[in-house]
């Protein structure tokens, strides 16, 4: 049977870690059983936020980069970090210029999802846009981006077979596909 109320119980709580980015923290608690635990969290000062943008004959950007916490190449939708507690959709308007050059006139918010809410609190937001303008890329220093222009339906065909691993893109797209399949 489950329940709705909290059945944990905090102790008390020792930050081990912290930097711009994040914060570890180690929970002594007492867990559903009644029984005393750890509970290790990590709180995230970024909200995740990405960006499908779609042009007027059905194409969208995607891009490609190295991610270091994967030692692996990475295709996604644009993406980025917004402050918590800021306008995401600042942030996305921001992150979608400079990873693609792109600005949109018309912006949607379809998803709003936790990404990994058993060890963290991060939480992704991902934008349609459209009505688009090109103009030029502003990397930020620690970013080497591959550009790709492909059609929608390719790109849900790249979350359906694997190609796209990142988990704020595949419910992104395939969330968008949804939308698109209604309509």
């Amino acid at each position: 049977m489950s329940t709705r109320d909290n059945p944990w119980k905090t102790l008390s709580v020792k930050d081990i870690y912290d930097n711009p980015w994040l914060q570890v923290a180690e929970h002594q608690v007492i867990n559903p059983a009644g029984k005393p635990g750890i509970y290790g969290l990590v709180k995230f000062k970024n909200c995740a936020v990405g960006i499908i943008p779609i042009d007027d004959h059905g194409y969208t950007w995607i891009v490609g980069q190295y991610r270091y916490a994967l030692d692996a190449y990475s295709w996604e939708i644009p993406m980025g970090g917004v402050p918590v507690g800021t306008d995401m959709l600042a942030g996305a308007r921001r992150e979608l210029k400079e990873e693609t050059g792109l600005t949109a006139a018309n912006w949607r918010e379809i998803l709003s999802v936790h990404i990994s809410n058993s060890v963290t609190d991060e939480t992704g937001f991902v934008f349609v846009a459209e009505g688009l303008t090109p103009g030029k890329p502003e990397f930020e220093e620690t970013e080497k981006i591959d550009i790709r222009r492909l059609p929608f339906d390719e790109l849900v065909e790249m979350a359906m077979t694997g190609e796209i691993t990142d988990g704020l893109s595949v419910t992104g797209i395939l969330k968008l596909a949804r939308l698109h399949a209604g309509s």
